[in-house]
């Protein structure tokens, strides 16, 4: 499947605060890729999001996998905050800054999911693993069938600077671009039993064990991205969360 550029506009108006678009399909795992380029000048208070999720109409029990780009006040980057819920519950942002400007270019942020991990990925940089656990446990996604969204829509309630900077509507149209979206996943079809492809091990690459862990030379870009990029991570958030969540153990003593 290809999607050619073209733009997807927010505009001020009394009736709606964003647009948007989904995939017709449902995927059960597999490497899912977009190239973007963001609302450029002022953006604060606009969310430009890419992300995934298992059904919009069943909102309290839902699958979701989120990229979200924070707009921000003119000179001030975006920041890009990764998030994975399960059944409803999220609550596990992670906070990243770019090492480029992503209002200039088109760039790749692609996700693999497979039931071992789930990788975020900038131009092919792992900046997020989010490792399953051999027991059964409540935080990772493995068995709902997800669409694959995109919108762009105002957030200036909490977005940027936690709500304090408001979006200029004079400002609008807000414009995001997209490009060359490929979803090399299991497409899961209109029946109830899930299809073969979504085997722990099957044919494709996204599911042999090659994708089951980050590589060398993946760790050695995600530890640079931990050191460098990292604005928050709620692993670490005790007030938030004074006692860690079960999947951050995991995390750490797989790093």
């Amino acid at each position: 499947m290809l999607m050619h550029a073209w733009p997807l506009c927010l505009f001020s108006c009394w009736v709606c605060s964003g647009v948007g678009f989904q995939t017709k399909q449902r995927y059960l795992f597999g490497w899912f890729s977009m190239k973007l380029k963001l609302a450029g000048n002022d953006s604060a208070g606009v969310v430009t999001a890419y992300y995934m999720c298992s059904d919009l109409d069943a909102a309290p029990e839902r699958d979701e996998l989120d990229f979200e780009f924070l707009g921000n006040r003119t000179g001030q980057p975006y920041v890009i905050q990764t998030n994975v819920y399960r059944s409803g519950v999220g609550g596990r942002e992670m906070r990243h800054s770019l090492w480029f400007d992503p209002t200039a270019d088109f760039h790749t942020y692609s996700i693999l999911w497979n039931p071992k991990q789930i990788v975020f990925f900038v131009d092919k940089v792992p900046i997020r693993e989010y490792r399953n656990s051999e027991k059964p446990n409540t935080f990772f996604p493995i068995m709902k069938p997800m669409y694959v969204f995109s919108s762009i829509w105002n957030a200036d309630d909490w977005a940027t600077r936690g709500g304090l900077e408001k979006t200029d509507w004079t400002n609008a149209p807000f414009v995001s671009s997209y490009r060359d979206f490929t979803a090399d996943a299991c497409a899961w079809g209109p029946t109830a039993a899930p299809p073969s492809c979504a085997a722990a091990t099957g044919d494709s690459w996204w599911d042999q064990p090659p994708a089951w862990a980050l590589d060398d030379a993946q760790r050695e870009d995600s530890s640079w991205v931990a050191r460098n990029l990292v604005i928050y991570d709620y692993c670490g958030d005790r007030e938030r969360y004074p006692a860690p969540a079960e999947e951050c153990a995991l995390r750490t003593t797989s790093s």
